[in-house]
Parts: C-alpha cells; structure tokens; sequence
C-alpha cells in the first residue's frame, strides 16, 4: 500500500458554543485546513489541523508541501514518513507553521493506519479503557458578563456535565477581588459535587497566579492551567510549588522536546497536549510517556473527536476536553453521556468529514 494522492481544502467555520449555548462572540469564525490522504488501494485517512489565523492559507500551502513528499511513501511507516519531512523542512522546524502541518500529516497516517488494520485507533495504540471522563470546555469564557458566565454554568448542570472549566484573567481592570468572586460565583452555581477548572491562558504573572492560587484553594478546583508564559519553567515550577491546586499546562507547547525541560523542571502537576502543536499523534504518544515516566497524568486540548482515542489508550490519561470547534466538520462525533465518552468502534478515527458543512463553508 502506498500513498497516491492528497487533497486540502480552508473550512471556515462559525465560532459556535453549543455546549450552553453562550458564544463569547456569535460573529466569530475560526479557518481549519482539512486533508484527505487517500492509498492505491482505496483507503482514504483524514486530518486537520488550525492556529493558522491569517497564516491560514500558508499553513494549507505546507499542509500540500509536506503532503506531496509523502506521495509514494507506505503509509504504515509513520515515523519514517515523519523523519523524511522532518529533513526536507530542514531549518523551518521544529515549530510553528511546519509542527502545525506535520499534525495534520500524522493524523491522517495513524487514521490510514486503523482503517488498513480494522481497527479503531484507540485499541492499536493501547486500549486502557472503553470510556474515559470528559469535561465541557468553552462555556464560560472570559469574555462573558458575570451573569452570563453563572447562566452558562447552570446549563452545564442541567445537561449532566461532571466537569467544567471556566476561565479567569478577566479583561480590563480586573483585581484578584474580581477574579475571585467570579470563580466563587461560578462554584456556588455548579455545586460542590462537579469538578471545576479554570483556565488563565498565560495572562498572569508568577506573584499574581501564586496570590491568586492561594485565595482559591477552598473552592477545590481540579486544576488551575496555563498559570503563566508557557516556557517560564522555572517560573511554573515556583506556581506549582507554591500551591495545594494542582497545576495543568502544556498546550502552548511545540514538539517533544520543550516537554522534557518543562517536566524534568517539575513545572506542572498534569501534563497537556496539544495534538496539532505536538506535531501529531506519534509526538503525542511520546510526551504522554514522558509524563507516564514522571509519575504526571496526561489531558487533551481540543479536538476531542480525536483527542478520545489519545486519552483512552494510555495509562495515565486523566480526562478530554470537550470543546466543540470541529463539530460541524464531522459526519457524527462521540457525544458526552453522563459525563464521560464512549470509544469509537470503527476503525481508524472513526471520522468522516460532513459533504454539506466541506460545500457551504469550504473557502475558495
């Protein structure tokens, strides 16, 4: 089996919060590259990937680059396929426009790679469990009024979600007394018994995510993430020292390598991956060994269409974030049932891009 041919397309879709219904911004989009990489015998993997903002068609043009050098290859041989493009991008790795191509790339072999095999991607990767937790992410965004935010946590109770998250470092004058209030007001509207985290997005300093972390403590959050700048390890490190919260970060990592400096420096409590910055599944799979090899649990950053195989194949994952930008790009997608995610059964991602969303919201 070799691969015989790619095609790309720029979905540009709307900026939609279905979980509770409260888009921070309801005339948002958000611009995905989606790839179809297709065998001589007939098996066709799909991958996608994002983050290009205006880079959009940039990250499509590379998406194309790297897809043409792997015409040819066996798409069985992941790691060979990724050590040819990891030569020929030569010095415009390891990051950026390049990882984020690569994922796409990836993505689509390991889906290449369950279909051939018949099996669901999850099973061939390990196959710890056949549920995993999952937690509603998206809801409750900064950027919300207070009352907005409180409303959207109580939709969340209602439809049956165990874990949420929420997020802090408000905009404009904000003071730790309103940071505080609007976590302690969101806690009091979801109750004690739902597992809340609140995301920060970078936006503190380390004095302030210490000050902060600490006046929080009692509302038992499952975690605080991204604290701070995402390669102040040492800075992390002071954090997650500091405080009885534990400590999540990892998404605004690029590639395995920084993940060894930020886990051997003790910077993070729980390790998260991000699949498209990662550079794909295989990067992946090695930082969750990492963080298995430190004793640290793994969670996911979006794609959770995805991101279910990843977490409920390995030992050490803890939970998937449900945050639904990909929704309409898929056929049918694994939905939250009492708060967790069933594995897929078909093989490969268990995926198939949606024709009508590809013909209404594909860009030219």
């Amino acid at each position: 089996m070799k691969i015989a041919s790619i095609e790309t397309r720029i979905v540009q879709l709307p900026a939609e919060e279905p979980l509770a219904g409260m888009p921070e911004n309801p005339a948002a989009t958000r611009p995905f590259v989606t790839l179809e990489m297709r065998t001589d015998d007939g098996v066709t993997g799909i991958g996608v990937t994002y983050f290009g903002g205006p880079l959009t068609r940039a990250l499509r043009a590379a998406v194309d680059a790297l897809g043409e050098l792997a015409i040819g290859e066996d798409p069985l041989r992941t790691e060979r396929i990724a050590m040819k493009l990891h030569e020929a991008a030569s010095a415009s790795g390891p990051a950026g426009v390049f990882t984020l191509a690569l994922s796409a790339i990836d993505m689509a072999l390991w889906d290449i790679k369950g279909k051939a095999l018949g099996e669901p991607l999850w099973k061939l990767l390990g196959g710890a469990r056949e549920r995993v937790p999952t937690y509603a992410s998206g809801a409750m965004m900064r950027g919300l009024t207070l009352e907005q935010t409180i409303e959207a946590a109580g939709r969340l109770k209602e439809k049956g979600w165990r874990e949420a998250k929420m997020q802090l470092a408000l905009p404009g004058q904000t003071s730790p007394a309103r940071e505080i209030d609007r976590a302690r007001r969101v806690r009091d509207a979801i109750g004690p018994e739902i597992k809340l985290m609140i995301d920060i997005n970078q936006r503190w300093r380390v004095d302030q995510a210490i000050d902060i972390g600490r006046r929080l403590e009692d509302l038992d959050l499952t975690w605080l993430e991204d604290v701070t700048v995402a390669d102040d390890f040492e800075g992390l490190a002071r954090v997650t020292d500091a405080l009885a919260t534990p400590v999540a970060g990892g998404e605004y990592v690029w590639g395995i390598v920084p993940f060894r400096h930020m886990i051997e420096a003790r910077s993070v409590d729980i390790v998260m991956i991000d699949l498209v910055r990662v550079g794909g599944i295989g990067p992946w799979l090695k930082v969750a060994g990492m963080a298995e090899a430190h004793n640290l649990p793994v969670v996911s950053h979006l794609i959770p269409e995805v991101h279910v195989h990843l977490i409920g194949a390995i030992p050490n994952g803890l939970t998937v974030e449900y945050m639904p930008w990909l929704t309409r790009l898929f056929r049918e997608v694994p939905q939250q049932q009492n708060g967790e995610l069933v594995m897929p059964t078909k093989p490969g991602l268990g995926l198939e891009f949606d024709a009508e969303t590809l013909g209404r919201y594909a860009v030219a």
